[in-house]
């Protein structure tokens, strides 16, 4: 059997996720995608996965595998003596690291329809609340919002009501696609906007890894710490001129090194 782990979950996001939907449609497998939240294991039949398992934490794994099977890894809990177990446990181990490039075809051969100038997403997971708590960062921008998984439906209402339309998670694809310039705290939304023509703005936020950035300051996406409505009102000024590198492929080198790695 192979398995594909995802740390998932309301404090973590749903990036891994994201990533982990587009490389399992490219390896077109029978390949059983397990995630720390049972919640979004239920509903990934609709992005293409056909099975999935929620085990809530990554230590429940070989209640799931046997030993032997083969396993792909997308997640930070493992020290490295869970890793080297894990290695000696599975036949074949495949480790993925943050900075993991993949971005669903759709992306790569949309077309032109950015139709909505400004869209907010500060990402799937908010438990803090902090996209409230920083709201006139963007406030003036009069943004469209997209709404993440983990939302509270309190929060979700309240939310509806300081913005003038919201994207539904549902609805994560038709954003990327429609959008122009896309201010968000997603890696993944990052990647997705720019293959789709969009002009991507990321805000660093203190509880997410920086494993990206270096990739992005190559790609010339512009980052922003501490909420900076300054620099964003300044970046946003020159935005039109901004040299961004477009992505205009689909990478495969990580597919490849899976199949390779898997014999698929």
């Amino acid at each position: 059997m192979i398995y594909y782990y995802v740390h998932t979950g309301h404090r973590i996001g749903l990036d891994r996720f994201r990533r982990a939907s587009v490389i399992l449609k490219e390896l077109d497998a029978d390949i059983t995608l397990l995630t720390s939240d049972y919640r979004i294991a239920q509903v990934a039949h609709k992005y293409g996965i056909k099975k999935a398992v929620g085990i809530d934490v990554v230590r429940n794994i070989p209640h799931i595998a046997k030993n032997g099977d083969k396993i792909i890894l997308d997640s930070d809990e493992v020290n490295p003596i869970m890793l080297k177990d894990m290695k000696e446990y599975f036949s074949s181990f495949i480790y993925l690291h943050n900075d993991t490039i993949a971005i669903d075809k759709q992306f790569l051969e949309a077309k032109n329809r950015k139709n909505v100038a400004y869209t907010y997403f500060f990402g799937d997971d908010d438990y803090e609340k902090d996209l409230e708590k920083n709201i006139d960062f963007i406030a003036d921008l009069k943004p469209h919002l997209q709404l993440g998984f983990y939302y509270f439906l309190d929060y979700e209402d309240a939310l509806r009501e300081k913005f003038d339309h919201c994207y539904d998670f549902e609805e994560y694809e038709k954003m990327i696609i429609e959008t122009d310039i896309l201010i968000t705290c997603s890696p993944q939304a990052v990647l997705d906007s720019l293959a789709s023509g969009g002009k991507p703005i990321y805000i660093q936020r203190e509880d997410y890894t920086q494993d990206m950035n270096t990739l992005f300051k190559s790609l010339h996406i512009p980052i922003i710490e501490n909420y900076d409505k300054d620099q964003l009102n300044i970046l946003l000024k020159k935005i039109n001129s901004r040299k961004y590198v477009k992505i205009t492929h689909n990478d495969n080198k990580i597919v490849n090194l899976i199949k390779e790695n898997l014999n698929l």
